[in-house]
C-alpha cells in the first residue's frame, strides 16, 4: 500500500478513504495499520504512534474501532460503518435477535451492561458481571463475538488512576455500542437493503482500491 501512515490525522485520512482498515496484518498483504506506519512510530518514547491515536481517533466519531475483522482490531469509517452493520447484524436489532433465541445468556448481559451505561471501561464492566477467577469465564470470547456482529465497540481507551489521581498501568478499553456514538436511525440506515446487497457494495468499493481477489476481501468482511 502507498499510503504510510505518520499523525493520528493519516489514520483517519486512510480510514476514510479505504472505509476498512484492520489494524494488524491479514490475508490483504500491507493492507493493516501495521504495515502501513513505520517502525519508528511505535512505543517511542518521543512521539505518539498507532496506540496512542487508535482511543482519540474513535473519539473523532469519523471512525468506529473494536475487533471487527476476523476477531482482530481494525477501524471502519462512518460512511460504511451502516453497511457493516447490515451485513454483520443480517438485519436484526440486538432485542430481535434475543427474542429468536440467537443470543447466548453471557452475551446479552454483556450487551445489556453496557447500553445501560452508554459507556463503561473493560475493568469496571468484568467487576459489574463477576468477571474474576471463581466467577464468570470467557470475557474476551464473548466480547470479541459482540464486537464481530457489530453490537458493540470500543470509544475510548483510558489509563485507570491511583488514589492520588496519577495514571498508571496500560490504557483500559472503554465498550459503548455504535448507536450510542452515530445514533440509531444512522447506524441501522441500511437495514433497508438485503445484508447481501451491502455486501456487494463493500465488495465493489474494495475491489476499487485494492489489487485483492473477490475471495480476499470475503474473507475480511465475514
Amino acid at each position: 500500500m502507498k499510503r504510510k501512515l505518520e499523525s493520528m490525522e493519516d489514520l483517519l485520512q486512510a480510514v476514510e478513504y479505504y472505509g476498512f482498515l484492520p489494524f494488524f496484518p491479514n490475508d490483504i498483504p500491507g493492507f493493516s495499520v501495521e504495515e502501513m506506519c513505520a517502525p519508528a512510530y511505535w512505543f517511542a518514547e518521543d512521539r505518539d504512534g498507532p496506540w496512542e491515536w487508535k482511543g482519540p481517533a474513535a473519539q473523532t466519531k469519523r471512525c468506529a474501532y473494536g475487533k471487527l475483522f476476523r476477531k482482530k482490531a481494525g477501524f471502519v469509517s462512518r460512511e460504511w460503518l451502516p453497511e457493516l452493520v447490515n451485513l454483520r447484524r443480517d438485519g436484526y436489532d440486538f432485542d430481535a435477535r434475543c427474542d429468536d433465541g440467537l443470543v447466548f445468556h453471557k452475551d446479552e448481559e454483556l450487551y445489556n451492561t453496557v447500553h445501560a451505561e452508554g459507556e463503561i471501561l473493560s475493568k469496571f464492566l468484568k467487576k459489574k458481571l463477576d468477571y474474576r477467577k471463581g466467577g464468570n469465564t470467557g470475557f474476551e470470547t464473548c466480547i470479541t463475538r459482540l464486537q464481530m456482529q457489530t453490537y458493540l465497540c470500543v470509544s475510548d481507551f483510558i489509563r485507570l488512576k491511583d488514589k492520588n489521581g496519577r495514571p498508571y498501568g496500560w490504557a483500559v478499553a472503554q465498550y459503548t455500542t455504535p448507536e450510542h456514538l452515530f445514533g440509531y436511525d444512522y447506524v441501522t440506515s441500511a437495514y433497508k437493503s438485503e445484508p447481501k446487497v451491502s455486501e456487494e457494495k463493500m465488495i465493489a468499493h474494495l475491489k476499487n482500491l485494492l489489487p485483492v481477489t473477490e475471495v480476499q476481501i470475503r474473507k475480511l468482511l465475514k
